[in-house]
């Protein structure tokens, strides 16, 4: 009896010194919730099919993501993450628990182009190409 109550006493203790919230962190990282985030066509109409955006700044640098959910023409769901920072911008195709990062490498005609390796992505609008070696694969751009 004594020694659950010394147990008891003991993990009560324990859990009230423990949780101390400490708010100090790291001060040049401010992120910003984006909810209000808009996008545009190229026509400048808001795009409505932005699933989520967010924007963090570093030392004064923002780095702004954005994710969308593509459909394939066979009805498979593609996320994709658009990320664009001082450095560079890249895109992350994720699909069957693969993900494939590309950076972009230029623009041509209203459309950006993703190349590395052997894979290239253009986008136009809400359009994904996405072109691996022989393989094709068409994504439009779509709601859940």
């Amino acid at each position: 009896m004594r020694k659950s109550l010394l147990i008891a006493v003991s993990a009560v203790a324990l859990l009230l010194t423990s949780c101390k919230k400490n708010e100090s962190g790291n001060k040049s990282v401010i992120k910003m919730d984006s909810s209000s985030t808009v996008i545009t066509d190229n026509n400048g109409k808001i795009d409505s099919v932005t699933q989520s955006s967010s924007t963090i700044e570093v030392n004064s640098q923002k780095t702004e993501k954005t994710d969308f959910v593509y459909k394939a023409t066979d009805g498979a769901l593609v996320k994709v993450v658009f990320k664009n920072d001082p450095k560079e911008s890249t895109v992350a195709i994720t699909s069957n628990k693969k993900t494939f990062t590309l950076p972009k490498t230029g623009t041509k005609n209203g459309e950006t182009i993703y190349e590395k390796d052997d894979m290239t992505a253009r986008v136009k609008g809400d359009s994904l190409h996405l072109e691996q070696g022989n393989n094709v694969i068409e994504l439009k751009r779509t709601k859940i």
